[in-house]
């Protein structure tokens, strides 16, 4: 069985949304996404652990505490397991059943879902042993090395929905234009809407004067 590994932060995450949420709603609605994305795990078949820096219980997931950087405690992970190993980030709640199919079914040795600016949003490794992972910066060319350096095939997945990664308040919109789930409910409860303004796509949350 494939385990799919989700990193979380449960305190204080996604401050770049500071301006738009205060740290409640973001720690909320990064519950929401986190939801989004395991349920898409476990409806692929997928044994889902949630890796986090505390405990914190989300239903369909177990949770591993490690107390340590996201580098190091997913290196921990991998050298502690022969199954195979989908690592997904919790913040690509566009994610869909068919997209992680896709990714279990490659023939090669590993397959890399880039994200936007040079980052990595998903990584499955067949032979987890022979993998590490080198988080942040230009991660997907890291990752990319770090695979040809081990002598690992791999298959580049280039998906819009796996790749869209939600940070800052613009990336908001594509969760209003493309989502279906618990973030974009949670979202529209708050009052975010989409507008549009000379040709330019924005959200806009009714209790703010300004759109964002």
């Amino acid at each position: 069985m494939v385990i799919a590994v989700i990193p979380f932060r449960p305190e204080n995450p996604k401050t770049r949304l500071s301006c738009v949420l205060d740290q409640a709603e973001r720690e909320k609605f990064a519950l929401m996404m986190l939801r989004d994305v395991v349920e898409k795990t476990t409806l692929a078949g997928c044994s889902t652990i949630l890796l986090s820096t505390e405990k914190y219980h989300v239903d369909g997931a177990s949770t591993v505490v490690k107390e340590l950087g996201l580098n190091e405690a997913l290196n921990e992970f991998l050298s502690e397991t022969d199954e195979p190993i989908l690592i997904i980030m919790s913040d690509i709640p566009l994610v869909t059943l068919e997209n992680i199919e896709s990714i279990l079914s490659v023939e090669s040795d590993c397959a890399i879902v880039p994200g936007r600016g040079g980052g990595t949003n998903t990584i499955f490794i067949k032979e987890p042993s022979r993998f590490r992972v080198d988080f942040y910066g230009a991660s997907f060319l890291d990752h990319m090395n770090i695979a040809k350096e081990a002598g690992l095939s791999v298959e580049v997945i280039d998906t819009f929905r796996m790749s869209t990664d939600i940070d800052e308040k613009g990336d908001l919109v594509e969760i209003l234009l493309h989502g279906n789930g618990e973030s974009r409910r949670y979202l529209e409860s708050l009052g975010f809407t989409i507008f549009v303004n000379k040709g330019r796509v924005g959200v806009h949350r009714d209790s703010h004067e300004e759109a964002l």
